[in-house]
This record gives C-alpha cells, structure tokens and sequence, in this order.
C-alpha cells in the first residue's frame, strides 16, 4: 500500500528523485506545512500569552504523544530542547564527582562523540570505550563492562547509527542504575519511532534520549529527554523555564522543578512541537502506528536485500550487509553495506538522482513511509545499471 498523498508536498519538489535516506533526513509530510503555519498565525494571534498557549497546550500535547509512544507512566517525565547535545550537557552538568567517570561505545553519534573528546582533552572526563565489533559479543561485552562498576555515566545507543546495530540488553543496564550513580542514558535517536519501543519497565531507572528529525518526520528542533524521577535533581546547566512550576531544593539555593521540568533551558522556536504534534495527529488518523510504519518499511527491505544477494543490484551484491534481516522486530529501519568503494557508489547514485548517505566505509539506505514498491524497483534498477 501506498501511503505517498501523507507527502505530496515533499515529493512535488523533486518527482523524479529517489530518497533512500529516510533514516538521516527524513522528508516531512503534508501535515508538518500546516503546522508551520499555524505556528505563525498564533504567535501572532496570542503574542504575548503565546507562552500560556505553549506550556498550556502545545508542550502537553507532545509530551503525552512521547509518553503513549513509549509507554512511559508519567508525561512529565518528558522535556524538549532544541537538540539532544543541549540535553546531554546538563545531565553530565549534574555528576558531582569530576572528573566524570564514563563507560560509552566507539560508535556513538557525533553529539556524543565529539564532546566526549573535548572533555578527555580538558581532563574533565575519564571515558572508557567498549567496541563495536565484534557485533555478535558487543552486548555481552558491554554489559560486562558495566556490571564491573566504577562509572558514573553509562552512555549506549539503542540503534547505532553508523552500522544499524540494535542493543538489546537495556534492562541489565537500568538494574544498575542507582541516583547516588551509576546513571544510565539511552540515546534514542535511531529508534525512536522506528521500531516499536516500550520503556515500561525501565522508565524509573534510565534517561531516554530522542528527537524529530528522523522517524518521527518533524525535522528539526523538536528532541526531548525523559528524566527519571530522583536521578540528577539540579543540573548545573540550566535555563530559566525551569523556574516555573513546583519547585524544590536546599535553603537558599536555586530552586528546581521536581519532574523532567528541571532539564528545561531557556526561549527556543516552538514551531518543531507544532510539527511533531501534526505528525502524530496525522498519524493517528491514518490509523498508523509505529508497527505499521516498521512493516510498511521492512516489506520494502526485504525486497531490497533480495535484490542485492541475488544479484540484480549491480556490484553492491559483493558489499558486506552488516545489519541484514533477521526475524527481530526491533532493528534499524535502513540496510548497511560495507565496501570501500561505498563513497563513490554513494556519489554515482546521487548522479543519477538516488540519495542515499555513507559513514565512513558504508553505504546506507533507508526506508520510510513515503516510499513504495515501485520505488524500490527503480532503485534496484539504477544500481544495477551505475553501480
């Protein structure tokens, strides 16, 4: 089935193009254009009790629709910020003890990555990797890492997004997690919205992190942290809005929300909760769920990758699928190859009008909503004919 009038916006722009990168600059729907605008129009129309607006209706509406998501008890345990590294900082703000201890991965994305470098480099973290490969021990090896102790901060993907590799041992983890430390953040990212996720019973005890520019269709600026009730009560990088509501903290000393309140920062652009909130409206109405999404999407891979083993894709048949099928229902929502020539293959396909991305050695494509059957045949089609 079909599901392309969602984005006949979107794909009016560019007919004739092939977006197989659903999973890094996901293309936004019919729903989000209007949403934008009525950003605007009540901006204007409220002006000055615009906020009373945001925080009274806008704010809750997209925590709940987190909250149903994944499955969390409590939609107040949800705050948004324009970006996940905004968050990040002011949960590791919290960690009395420098400098911070940190067990993390050699795959994180570059919002980690990069600020777990500079903070080495300062000597204001200690910051043990566990890698990657090999993929079939990786969980296994972290967990092992973690139960040994000594961290204060346990950083973990829950879909990797260089190579599409899913953890699947989160609960070990949250049975380590204590308030006094270690804390245990999830970054969410690749699979929110892309394959079911239920933090039912782990919510009390782990940091979720996830936001809209992927899977959820909402671009950018609309990332949120759930923050378990008890775990970094006063980040020392804070903002103003958490000043407003039910405060707590010593004699004194600068008070906090007590919920998820107490991550917010200062005035951002509301316009992305507006698209999330459009989206998941939209959503709803199709009768569309995060399940259904995923099927729509695997039955897409699953030709896809026959395809390629079978040999009608050109020479990407002798590239290592490093996250192939499998009968897991929680998994990446794009294929990854391994090959050398992965940043030509990407440019000769961008050529002919196919846009996939690469990481380093690896070519990725992904799949989404927007797409349909005939879309993948064309795609096995011009690889087989570039490539």
């Amino acid at each position: 089935m079909s599901h392309k009038t969602l984005f006949s916006r979107a794909l009016s722009l560019d007919p004739e193009r092939l977006h197989f990168a659903a999973h890094s600059h996901h293309l936004w729907p019919d729903a989000s254009f209007d949403a934008q605008v009525q950003t605007w129009v009540e901006a204007n129309r409220f002006a000055d009790r615009k906020w009373d607006l945001i925080f009274g209706e806008v704010i809750p509406r997209a925590q709940a629709h987190v909250a149903r998501e994944l499955n969390l008890p409590d939609p107040a345990t949800v705050v948004f910020a324009p970006n996940t590294h905004d968050l990040l900082l002011r949960i590791v703000s919290g960690v009395e003890r420098k400098p911070v201890r940190i067990l993390s991965t050699d795959g994180e994305f570059h919002s980690f990555r990069r600020q777990a470098e500079r903070w080495e480099e300062a000597g204001e973290a200690l910051i043990t990797r566990v890698a990657l490969e090999p993929f079939e021990t990786f969980d296994a090896r972290f967990v092992a890492a973690a139960t040994a102790g000594g961290f204060d901060l346990i950083v973990i993907s829950q879909v990797f997004f260089r190579t599409g590799q899913v953890f699947g041992r989160v609960a070990d983890l949250a049975a380590l997690a204590d308030p006094a430390g270690p804390w245990v953040v999830v970054d969410g990212y690749h699979g929110f919205m892309a394959t079911p996720t239920d933090l039912g019973a782990v919510a009390d005890r782990i940091f979720y992190l996830a936001g809209g520019y992927k899977y959820a269709m909402s671009g950018e600026g609309v990332c949120f942290l759930h923050a378990p009730d008890g775990y970094c009560p006063r980040p020392v990088i804070t903002g103003w809005f958490s000043e407003f509501g039910e405060l707590s903290g010593p004699p004194g000393g600068v008070p906090y929300r007590s919920d998820g309140g107490r991550f917010w920062g200062a005035t951002f652009d509301v316009s992305p909760l507006y698209r999330f909130n459009a989206v998941r409206g939209m959503l709803d109405e199709a009768g569309l769920t995060t399940a259904d999404v995923s099927a729509h999407a695997r039955g897409l891979m699953e030709r896809f990758q026959s395809a390629v083993t079978g040999g009608e894709a050109g020479k990407l048949s002798g590239a290592e699928l490093i996250n192939p099928l499998t009968d897991d229902i929680s998994r990446a929502r794009f294929l990854a190859f391994r090959d050398v020539k992965a940043a030509d293959w990407r440019a000769r396909l961008l050529d002919a009008g196919v846009f996939t991305d690469v990481r380093d050695d690896v070519i990725r494509f992904g799949f989404g909503l927007y797409q349909d059957e005939a879309d993948v045949e064309r795609l096995i089609e011009t690889c087989r004919r570039v490539l």
